[in-house]
């Protein structure tokens, strides 16, 4: 899989794609990851992607050319989805994420400042997406979000396919079971004795209630 993500930042990523799992997908040529600087694509000497609003109002907005020729210049294929991360755009979920790890390729827009001028989700776009009920100084950490939650999901990249059945949010109200590993006692915290006991009928029962919302 290649993911794309347009950024005012790219120093941002530069920890995000090199550590853990998301390394390990890009050294084992599972995920491609690019990083696209918006402002390489401004068409003034100051590199200059934001303006103030028509009609007037605080802050400022990211322009649509930058972002446009940006996009253009990634000739992506026809399996490729893109996104902006935008405080009202649809909230991610784990069903987002399976849909998207399906994808040849991802591309985000990592929004900033006020906003981006909307003809960009009017024309340029196929979703926006949000990561949560909050406001974010950036889109960086949304997109962060994003590519990690489909990035495990790639076939190879956890190693075992298991790792990725029956996990919380896997369905609408699931979540996984809590986990327990030596020591048996710690403290005078213990493990649940059913866990101990090798009856495996009781434990998928007593998992299963653990995974009840």
């Amino acid at each position: 899989m290649k993911i794309h993500i347009l950024t005012l930042f790219p120093e941002y990523f530069d920890s995000i794609f090199g550590e853990s799992i998301l390394k390990r997908a890009i050294e084992s040529k599972l995920l491609k990851v690019r990083i696209v600087d918006i402002r390489d694509f401004a068409t003034d000497k100051h590199r200059t992607t934001d303006d103030r609003p028509y009609g007037g109002g605080a802050g400022m907005v990211m322009k649509v050319e930058p972002i446009d020729k940006a996009l253009q210049s990634l000739n992506v294929s026809s399996s490729n989805k893109i996104l902006l991360t935008s405080a009202k755009g649809t909230l991610f979920t784990q069903q987002k994420a399976e849909s998207y790890a399906t994808l040849e390729e991802l591309t985000i827009i990592c929004g900033h400042y006020e906003g981006v001028d909307e003809r960009v989700a009017e024309h340029l776009i196929d979703e926006e997406i949000r990561i949560g009920d909050y406001v974010l100084t950036g889109g960086e950490p949304a997109a962060s979000v994003i590519a990690d939650a489909v990035t495990r999901l790639l076939p190879g990249v956890l190693g075992n396919e298991e790792s990725n059945k029956n996990e919380s949010h896997s369905e609408p109200g699931y979540m996984t079971f809590p986990q327990y590993t030596r020591p048996e006692v710690y403290k005078d915290w213990s493990v649940p004795s059913v866990l101990l006991e090798g009856n495996h009928a009781a434990i998928q029962t007593w998992r299963e209630n653990k995974t009840k919302a």
